[in-house]
């Protein structure tokens, strides 16, 4: 629900989270880049010619995987393509959520992690969403007490937190464990590693407490917990070719799409600027997106968490869809995810129309696109 508005540039409502599972289709029905310096923006940006409506509501999470929406909605890089149409941002905590606003039209356009779209696109058969840009690769590591865990090895009977049961990085570390032979319950997280499904929020509370042995989660949670003494065992990137895969991507309304095409169109030349922007000046943007994030929860990452988190995560435009494809086969091999026809999940024509007019190639859905 939403909260109290933040001190912000553009107004931002604040959705909690449904503590739903995301990826797990037996129980779907509950269901769970260039720009020249970022200026302060004006009150109402009016570049761009006026869209066929007057109103774009984005969602996204207070996360660092999520910069390019923290930086471009802080510096007014979104809302500066949108032609005097007002950007209406809202923040949430976890993928359901932000897809039933999706669903019932209170948001339009939303950044998300891979198998919260999966979920989206498989329990609507296909007609609720589209992806439409990627937005960040990695930022997601395995890190362990390192008094009781020195080697892969020692996970056998540890207990490891992820998330959310179903999660990205839980279906992520459910894949690893069967890849080491090991043997877990997807539903419980019982078996020969206890995987313990806490809220990143928490979990830095629990390991300190002594609860939990490790986590498997994204920044900067990750490196939260090596601040506190843990370190890293694994850097999900490892696990990857090129070290790149998915973790944030932006899904739109196929309604939104179908209706305002421009609007569409006006996002993604923000997007692909602000990631360009992002690139062209990290430190700049590290702190812009370090601002954000004190705007929307109360207080700055400090300089040893946020330096290390900043570094793990890369800025792109690129959905690296056949990662995509791939986590939702680890899903299925999980036991967390029906097998689900992804055909049709994708649609790059607007993207690939905006990097083409930066002169930048196009981007691939590996197979995965509208007809």
């Amino acid at each position: 629900m939403p909260a109290s508005r933040p001190p912000f540039r553009t107004r931002t409502r604040v959705l909690g989270a449904a503590a739903a599972l995301p990826l797990l289709v037996g129980a779907l029905a509950s269901c769970g880049y260039g720009a020249g310096a970022a200026d302060e923006k004006p009150e109402r940006a009016t570049g761009g010619g006026k869209l066929s409506t007057d109103k774009v509501k984005i969602g996204y999470f207070p996360n660092l995987t999520h910069a390019t929406a923290l930086v471009g909605v802080e510096k007014g890089l979104l809302e500066r393509e949108l032609g005097g149409a007002e950007l209406v941002p809202s923040t949430f905590n976890a993928g359901p959520s932000e897809i039933e606003a999706l669903n019932s039209g209170s948001i339009d356009i939303g950044f998300i992690g891979p198998s919260p779209s999966v979920n989206g696109y498989a329990t609507s058969h296909g007609d609720s969403l589209r992806v439409i840009s990627g937005s960040a690769s990695g930022g997601v590591k395995l890190v362990v007490n390192p008094d009781r865990i020195k080697q892969p090895e020692d996970l056998k009977g540890k207990k490891i937190a992820t998330p959310q049961l179903g999660n990205t990085q839980d279906v992520a570390f459910l894949h690893w464990i069967s890849e080491q032979g090991w043997k877990v319950d997807p539903q419980s997280g019982e078996g020969d590693v206890s995987v313990v499904r806490t809220d990143n929020k928490i979990t830095p509370d629990a390991y300190a407490s002594g609860s939990l042995d490790g986590a498997w989660v994204p920044e900067p949670t990750a490196s939260k917990l090596v601040a506190d003494g843990a370190e890293v065992l694994l850097d999900e990137a490892d696990l990857w070719p090129d070290r790149k895969f998915v973790i944030t991507n932006i899904i739109v309304s196929q309604k939104f799409l179908k209706e305002h095409p421009d609007a569409v169109e006006a996002v993604l030349r923000g997007t692909v600027k602000t990631n360009k922007w992002i690139n062209d000046n990290p430190d700049e943007a590290k702190a812009s997106a370090n601002e954000a994030l004190k705007n929307l929860t109360g207080k700055p990452l400090p300089a040893g968490i946020l330096d290390p988190a900043w570094e793990s995560i890369e800025i792109t435009d690129d959905p690296l869809a056949a990662t995509l494809d791939s986590q939702a086969e680890h899903a299925v091999g999980a036991g967390l995810l029906e097998k689900p026809d992804l055909k049709g999940i994708y649609d790059l024509r607007p993207l690939n129309k905006v990097l083409g007019a930066e002169g930048a190639p196009p981007v691939d859905d590996a197979g995965l696109g509208v007809g």
